[in-house]
């Protein structure tokens, strides 16, 4: 994959800004989503799963992004959704409408029911509805997905004299 970095320069103060951008990688699966979705879609391939089910809110760029890579590479997916207040308004939302459109099946739960996404017999449930599935948390959050976010920086980033990133 070609790394795309801009180069901006204020030279009344004597500044070069190198900003990787990670945003041009794809245009739906881009930036941070990419790299935390790419190990974690090998080993779902790797253990023979047929579908990936995962987390987040209404608006997740998270949701958005695993429902067109899995789509594109082969898998069914799941996506529970944080609250219910939509469920009859997956129209009027683009990330679930995107979702849906590249074949996601969207679980809304409650916000009080989310709280306990994590815990046994909240999986188990998922697990009797729609069957065999490699879990992906909330956000991608796991050691694949920081194994590929590892890639970000590279051993030619070495020349920096500093490296800042963004979060939220």
């Amino acid at each position: 994959m070609k790394i795309i970095t801009q180069k901006i320069s204020l030279p009344e103060q004597n500044i070069e800004l190198f900003i990787r951008r990670e945003d041009l990688i794809h245009p739906y699966i881009s930036g941070n989503k990419f790299r935390k979705l790419k190990y974690n879609l090998i080993e779902a391939k790797n253990q023979k799963f047929e579908t990936i089910l995962t987390f987040g809110g209404a608006y997740s760029n998270h949701i958005a992004a695993t429902a067109f890579a899995a789509n594109q590479n082969g898998f069914k997916s799941i996506g529970v959704i944080r609250g219910d207040e939509l469920v009859d308004k997956i129209d009027e939302n683009p990330t679930l409408s995107f979702a849906k459109a590249h074949g996601m099946v969207l679980k809304f739960v409650s916000r009080e029911s989310y709280q306990t996404k994590t815990e046994l017999h909240f999986l188990k449930s998922l697990e009797v509805e729609f069957g065999h599935f490699y879990l992906l948390p909330e956000g991608g959050a796991n050691d694949l997905a920081v194994k590929g976010c590892e890639e970000i920086l590279t051993s030619n980033d070495a020349i920096y004299d500093y490296i800042c990133t963004c979060v939220g």
